[in-house]
């Protein structure tokens, strides 16, 4: 009799427990812009039943990590490559389940006001770290003022360029020496945390900047079993709501961008 009762304890505790999770997630975010585009979205998903759990996190490790072990339900801090990478170099399982923002490297000139007047010869400067190098070659390539031997190679170098129709001077550089180089430079392609310091908005002054369709958007990620959980749904349809795009539309005004 003691053990059915303590069984039927045991049973009563775990449904107990399974009833204090239901209408729960757990996200871990990077505070801004993550963190502050889900404190936007926590009251709109409290009214459809969902008590959302923001956890902050300092770090790119630890939010996959946790995500892959269950102790969160979803992350939000990471682009598509990254997560490719830490995939790969972790051995984690771990999906996209949306697109929310893209965070835009832009092409900047003092010099031009089209790129379609960029004259032959032109100096360009670029990031000389790889990330950044390639993600800057792409966008190049996207606006057709280069073409990469493989459009689709986010690690691609100058030695990948295959056509170079205006002969540009591709000079590489320290990110964050490309807004003050700017003088020098006809063209350069600046991440958008360095052209914020430097006054510039990628929606107001970049010649070009990537599209949602980029590569490098952040995204919603789960486990595989998370990403069943339905109120996740109700999640994904507040980030990529009316009111969400107006919100960080206004909120940043140009340096986050929707991907939606």
């Amino acid at each position: 009799m003691k053990k059915v009762l303590a069984l039927a304890a045991a049973v009563s505790c775990c449904l107990g427990a399974l009833s204090a999770q239901a209408g729960e997630l757990s996200v871990g975010v990077t505070p801004v812009p993550h963190g502050e585009v889900m404190e936007f979205v926590k009251p709109i998903v409290a009214k459809q039943g969902v008590d959302l759990n923001i956890v902050e996190f300092n770090d790119y490790v630890q939010p996959n990590l946790a995500t892959d072990d269950g102790d969160l339900d979803t992350n939000y801090f990471q682009h598509r490559p990254y997560l490719a990478t830490f995939i790969k170099d972790h051995g984690v399982n771990l999906v996209e389940v949306c697109a929310v923002h893209i965070e835009p490297m832009g092409v900047y000139s003092k010099k031009i006001k089209d790129l379609k007047q960029i004259p032959d010869g032109a100096v360009v400067g670029i990031p000389n770290d790889p990330t950044n190098g390639g993600r800057a070659l792409l966008l190049l390539n996207s606006q057709g003022l280069i073409k990469l031997a493989d459009p689709n190679n986010i690690t691609a170098t100058v030695m990948d360029i295959s056509e170079n129709p205006h002969d540009l001077d591709i000079r590489e550089l320290e990110a964050a020496q490309l807004p003050r180089a700017l003088d020098d430079l006809d063209l350069a392609v600046i991440n958008t945390n360095f052209a914020m310091q430097a006054d510039l908005i990628p929606n107001r002054d970049a010649l070009a900047i990537e599209g949602a369709d980029s590569p490098y958007v952040n995204i919603l990620v789960a486990n595989p079993e998370s990403a069943k959980n339905p109120d996740l749904q109700i999640l994904i349809k507040a980030l990529q709501s009316d009111d969400t795009r107006k919100f960080i539309e206004e909120k940043y005004k140009g340096a986050v961008l929707p991907a939606f």
